[in-house]
């Protein structure tokens, strides 16, 4: 399997790499955040500054200048050909219903502070209790159901500021 890389440089210059770019790369860890890197006969300091591992997003600085470093995997490639990236949820103003069902009890009220993963309300559908979660930081805008209310599926539930 040939994996391939996509690499972000300051939001702007822009490189594929490949597996066997990396397997073949003259680097040297002196630290748990320096290298030493020989390229084109030339020698490089390195040095990881800041990480965000889960973001896949790095602040680098070689030789005294520092870098901003996004790096896409295949997989990652794939979810934003596909209009999925990551962290879109994020934007979602409105809760609608994933599937028909009854509301059966409602967590929030107009106006509250909601945290990412907060319970908003319990929807129940083919005789299980599913627990519907903020996606996002928020301020609940309003609450289009009521507790004992039947709902389709799509139907607008609440809505973010």
């Amino acid at each position: 399997m040939h994996k391939h890389y996509q690499v972000l440089i300051n939001g702007e210059q822009e490189l594929s790499v490949s597996h066997q770019d990396i397997e073949s790369l003259d680097a040297v860890k002196t630290s748990d955040t320096k290298y030493h890197i020989l390229h084109g006969g030339t020698s490089y300091n390195a040095e990881i500054i800041d990480q965000k591992f889960s973001k896949r997003s790095y602040k680098v600085k070689i030789n005294n200048n520092s870098y901003n470093v996004n790096i896409n995997n295949s997989l990652d490639q794939l979810i934003k050909e596909l209009g999925f990236e990551i962290g879109s949820s994020k934007k979602v103003d409105k809760i609608t219903a994933p599937m028909p069902g009854l509301i059966l009890e409602i967590n929030v009220n107009i106006g509250d502070v909601v945290k990412e993963n907060d319970p908003l309300l319990i929807l129940e559908a083919m005789k299980m209790e599913n627990v519907l979660t903020s996606p996002r930081e928020g301020i609940i805008k309003s609450i289009a159901v009521t507790k004992g209310a039947a709902v389709d599926k799509n139907q607008l539930l609440v809505e973010f500021e």
